[in-house]
């Protein structure tokens, strides 16, 4: 089973929904059979990086309001995130452009450690005040998750993997994903936003249950069990 999470890394909701999939896949009976992969998805991908600017500001000023309505925002944010065991720190927050960081997201799926680059840039942003559209930052942070963070430094001076990007975000145009996290299931099913762990769980059993090879014939002839035993 493929399950692709269109996300980006200053989405709060979508570190919350992470969390609530994780939990509903730990109770998944198959989830060594479930393959999660992640899909690009810039919130503001145009957005130009300001030295010292907050992230109550920020927020605040994309929202029509002020440095304090961001604030609130973000401390109404942070309560949620804490019910699933995160703990938000908006207030050392660098928000940046995320271009960078979902490149290099796409080079982290060539080794096969996609999740864990996706989790430490989560928490690198909004637990630990590092700045995810610093190069040298970015790097560190790939190499403390098994990349080489040499390799991953090549990879954020070039353009590779910028139309990978693109292209990620246009796929969620054309499958009317507007906003993240949204999930899409065996490219059949798609789930928006962080919802409950139940949901997620539900999801994966439906699409399992698909999934499994139907038995048309219970028995017959011409058929051997893993005993030895044929008929």
């Amino acid at each position: 089973m493929k399950v692709e999470i269109w996300s980006d890394i200053v989405c709060p909701f979508c570190y919350i929904g992470k969390r609530k999939f994780e939990k509903a896949l730990e109770g998944f009976d198959a989830k060594e059979k479930v393959e999660v992969v992640w899909r690009s998805f810039q919130l503001d991908p145009e957005m130009e990086y300001v030295p010292g600017q907050s992230v109550h500001e920020y927020l605040g000023k994309r929202k029509g309001g002020n440095t304090e309505d961001g604030k609130r925002m973000n401390d109404s944010m942070a309560a949620m995130a804490k019910e699933v065991g995160l703990d938000y720190d908006f207030d050392n927050a660098i928000i940046n452009n995320t271009l960078d960081a979902h490149r290099l997201l796409h080079f982290a799926k060539q080794h096969k450690l996609q999740d864990e680059l996706k989790e430490r840039l989560f928490r690198a942003y909004y637990t630990e005040g590092q700045n995810i559209g610093d190069h040298e930052t970015l790097a560190r942070l790939a190499g403390e998750v098994g990349i080489p963070a040499d390799a991953a430094l090549a990879v954020l001076q070039s353009d590779e993997f910028v139309h990978d990007v693109r292209q990620d975000q246009y796929i969620a145009q054309q499958i009317g994903a507007r906003g993240v996290p949204f999930y899409v299931f065996n490219d059949k099913y798609g789930v928006s936003g962080a919802q409950p762990s139940e949901v997620f769980a539900e999801v994966l059993a439906k699409v399992w249950e698909e999934e499994k090879p139907q038995l048309i014939n219970k028995e017959g002839e011409g058929f051997c069990t893993v005993d030895g035993v044929c008929n």
